[in-house]
């Protein structure tokens, strides 16, 4: 066993900087120990020090009790940890990696309760951070038992906000509120988070005075989050990397370059919390809801563009479709010409946010599997791409076609049969696969693929099934032709290896 990573492994200058942070006070309260925080915030609090901008520190706790196991690595790394960033950046392959140290206090909030209720009365601190996950910011009905932990994370922030409400004199002043910013992947995600916080409020009790301080003088701010946070490496690589380093470190976690964070409030924020200043990604906007558009119609729509044609065709990672010379023109096209015309921003800066989303998916460090996003690619396809079908549709526009083709190659990967351990589709070349999705849509589709009609009769009863798409889709004009003009040409172009993949019109 090597060096662990600590304060003492620290060169003499960062040690001097770590020893400041810990002198600091919590300003953040941080709950969520995983990867992507420590990927996400913690990198950006770590950029703001570095540059002298932010005076505060960070008080991490876990939401869960099975998150136990990382808070004590990190206790006993003194909360240091290494981030190596690696991936495209303007086209060059770059990799980083820095010392993060942002942590002043690590702590099991389930075996000392009363540190996280110290840490919540204390005028100190400012903003709450949060990554619970989507199944942790929801309401669950649970009883308040006075000095025993409260198990969900919105029940841990009403009884929090009560015990500070009433530890700095119960005024309801302003100043004493909190910011809370969550950063779990829901939409909306500070309006669900008070929500949950006023229906404990209500749950227990608490004072109809409490509760309007809580409404009034505490902000709970809707964010965008995104960045590929890929933990831990695989294979041989953390080894090598202790080698070279000449330190070993649990908690050892990886990120791409890229980096993008929309939140829903005056960007006066800044001053307090500097991540623009310090030259990050970030965005205090007014309304996020073009920058969630933007990131479902591009980032989320070119992949399941790509996805059902790509696994029929045999390719098995993102950057696979993006470096095949045919499949990568074809997603590039389809995001410029039908893609980007339907979303209400500045082209040019949707262009650039492409070619970012590109990058991404090049990156030669992670391999993403187009398996693994196919998962419900139903909802999915209803969800990025048939909005964008239907703008034109209600526009009386010509159909895009890149887009009906790959409505057509989703069809064509739901070919499905029921076997005794799921649903088995065939590529082109016919080798099996499992599809996983929502059983009752998985049967509809497979009965009508079951059926002995011809193709032309098969693809408007796949269309027409209300409950799979929201509407019958085969009474657009023109879509069940070309899509079955289109799955026509697949189950041809196998046999032809020079046939052009899905570039020419309906």
């Amino acid at each position: 066993m090597g060096t662990k990573l600590g304060s003492e492994t620290l060169p003499a200058k960062q040690r001097q900087a770590y020893e400041a942070m810990k002198q600091s006070p919590v300003t953040v309260l941080q709950i969520g120990e995983g990867n992507f925080l420590r990927g996400f915030f913690d990198w950006m609090i770590h950029r703001c020090q570095e540059q002298g901008l932010f005076h505060g520190s960070v008080a991490l706790t876990q939401p869960r009790p099975t998150g136990r196991a990382k808070i004590n690595t990190l206790q006993s790394q003194d909360g240091l940890y290494t981030l190596v960033t690696r991936g495209l950046e303007n086209g060059e392959r770059v990799e980083n990696k820095e010392i993060l140290s942002v942590f002043s206090t690590v702590f099991d909030p389930y075996s000392d309760w009363q540190q996280l209720i110290s840490l919540a009365e204390s005028p100190d601190l400012r903003f709450v951070v949060s990554n619970t996950t989507e199944a942790g910011l929801v309401y669950n009905p649970e009883p308040l038992v006075e000095g025993e932990p409260i198990q969900s994370f919105p029940g841990k922030i009403a009884w929090l906000l009560y015990r500070r409400y009433l530890a700095l004199g119960g005024s309801g002043s302003a100043d004493n509120g909190l910011i809370f910013l969550p950063c779990e992947l829901l939409e909306r995600n500070g309006d669900e988070l008070k929500r949950c916080v006023l229906q404990y409020c209500a749950d227990w009790s608490l004072p109809e005075p409490f509760r309007e301080w809580v409404s009034t003088h505490n902000r709970f701010l809707n964010s965008l989050v995104d960045r590929i946070v890929t933990g831990y490496p695989a294979g041989d690589q953390a080894e090598a990397w202790f080698s070279e380093w000449g330190y070993e470190d649990a908690m050892l976690t990886t990120a791409e370059p890229y980096h993008f964070w929309a939140i829903e409030a005056d960007s006066k924020l800044d001053e307090e919390l500097p991540l623009q200043q310090a030259g990050l990604n970030v965005r205090w906007v007014e309304d996020l809801r073009p920058y969630q558009l933007r990131k479902v119609r591009i980032l989320n729509g070119a992949h399941t563009l790509m996805t059902p044609l790509a696994l029929l065709h045999g390719e098995e990672y993102v950057r696979d479709v993006m470096e095949n010379p045919q499949f990568g023109a074809f997603v590039r096209e389809a995001v410029a010409e039908e893609i980007v015309p339907t979303v209400a921003m500045p082209q040019e800066e949707l262009m650039a946010y492409a070619e970012a989303v590109y990058e991404r998916f090049l990156n030669p460090f992670i391999n993403h599997r187009l398996a693994d996003i196919a998962m419900n690619s139903i909802s999915k396809f209803r969800t990025r791409l048939l909005p964008t079908l239907l703008y034109y549709v209600d526009r009386g526009e010509s159909l895009p076609p890149r887009i009906v083709k790959s409505l057509a190659a989703l069809l064509r990967y739901y070919q499905v049969v029921r076997e005794s351990d799921g649903f088995t589709g065939r590529t082109l070349d016919g080798t099996p696969y499992t599809v996983r999705d929502d059983a009752a849509s998985l049967e509809l589709l497979a009965g009508s693929w079951s059926s002995k009609r011809p193709l032309a009769e098969i693809v408007p009863l796949l269309l027409s099934h209300k409950e799979i798409w929201g509407s019958d889709l085969s009474a657009i004009e023109g879509l069940t032709d070309g899509v079955t003009v289109f799955i026509r040409e697949m189950e041809a172009s196998h046999v032809d290896n020079n046939a052009e993949i899905g570039r020419g019109q309906l």
